[in-house]
């Protein structure tokens, strides 16, 4: 048996709008995709906060996790994560303990440093705040799980505060990461980490194998869990799948250049007047993107299992044909049951 028959596989899935579609219809995408995983068995499905962007629908991952729970009926569900620079930790605390309440063992919350927007879209976010000069991560981190736990100093003016329902706990927390600090962080603290492959320019193997070697265990996690989330276009040939990898190629360019415009099609792709710049800068984006037919996918991820020791995948397929999408997740759940030896 492979390393890929024994990885749990998961979902991030980020409400992309289509060149040719709507908000509205990358949203009932999302819960649509939510509905066909869960049926395919995959283990967990997270959706992320972006802000300011054309081409994402949603910057509300709570309202998003409720219904796509509301929708599915077995697989987790969850944050991938909650820019927690963006909110107080107490309202993360309520709306996180309701979704627990209302769905238990079948919620996570992620946690990000970034605000997932420019500055001044940030700036619009927090400027009710007390908006601290620096970096106030870690101590928002700290306050969360305070309003989770109920260990204030005696003395302190929250004490005496609930957090409603008061007889759940959180969720799993997780964070979220694109370099090497919150792998540390993670391991500090004994919390799940999630690392973000597809976006980041950090050396993948630092950020996993630091994790796991630095782990603390705690009262919310006993052993290291590390999922590290991967682009993945699958399809029935290579070819097609590179076909359908041109709507990424084009995404991730015009994105290195601060266009962030809806998903474009296969077709205006291939049609795009790329320099030989641009086709540089897509050979080497390729590094962060499994693009082929199954047997050529799956040997690139157990090349990644092998290497990174990941005890879970989390695949994002940012295409926009629907249908593709669906396809591309249900080759990649056949390679569990009858795994493409590499």
């Amino acid at each position: 048996m492979t390393r890929l028959a024994r990885t749990p596989l998961s979902v991030l899935d980020l409400s992309f709008v289509a060149a040719d579609g709507t908000g509205p219809e990358a949203l009932r995408s999302t819960i649509e995709l939510a509905r066909h995983v869960d049926a395919l068995g995959y283990t967990r499905f997270w959706v992320a906060e972006h802000h300011n962007l054309p081409s994402v629908a949603s910057g509300a991952p709570d309202v998003m996790s409720g219904q796509i729970l509301a929708a599915t009926e077995r697989i987790r569900v969850g944050s991938g994560g909650v820019m927690l620079p963006n909110h107080a930790p107490l309202m993360v605390a309520e709306r996180f303990k309701v979704l627990e309440g209302l769905y238990p063992d079948r919620v996570d919350l992620g946690l990000g440093r970034a605000p997932g927007t420019d500055q001044l879209t940030a700036h619009a976010l927090r400027r009710r705040q007390d908006i601290a000069p620096s970096d106030d991560f870690l101590d928002r981190l700290r306050e969360l799980m305070l309003w989770d736990s109920g260990d204030w100093p005696a003395d302190h003016p929250f004490r005496n505060i609930k957090v409603m329902p008061v007889d759940v706990r959180l969720p799993p927390i997780w964070l979220l990461g694109s370099s090497g600090y919150s792998a540390r962080l993670s391991a500090q603290i004994g919390v799940g980490f999630a690392f973000a492959h597809h976006f980041a320019d950090h050396d993948v193997l630092d950020a996993m194998l630091t994790y796991r070697s630095a782990f603390q265990p705690s009262e919310r996690l006993a052993q290291p869990h590390a999922i590290l989330a991967l682009a993945v276009v699958c399809a029935p040939t290579d070819e097609e799948a590179e076909w359908l990898a041109g709507s990424v190629d084009l995404a991730h360019l015009r994105r290195a250049r601060g266009h962030h415009d809806p998903i474009p099609s296969p077709e205006e792709a291939a049609a795009y007047p790329y320099t030989e710049v641009d086709r540089a800068f897509i050979r080497r984006n390729r590094d962060r993107v499994l693009v082929g037919g199954p047997a050529k996918v799956a040997e690139g991820l157990e090349r990644f299992l092998d290497t990174t020791l990941a005890d879970e995948l989390m695949i994002t397929t940012a295409i926009p044909d629907l249908a593709a999408k669906k396809r591309s997740y249900e080759l990649l759940k056949a390679l569990q049951a009858a795994p493409v030896e590499a």
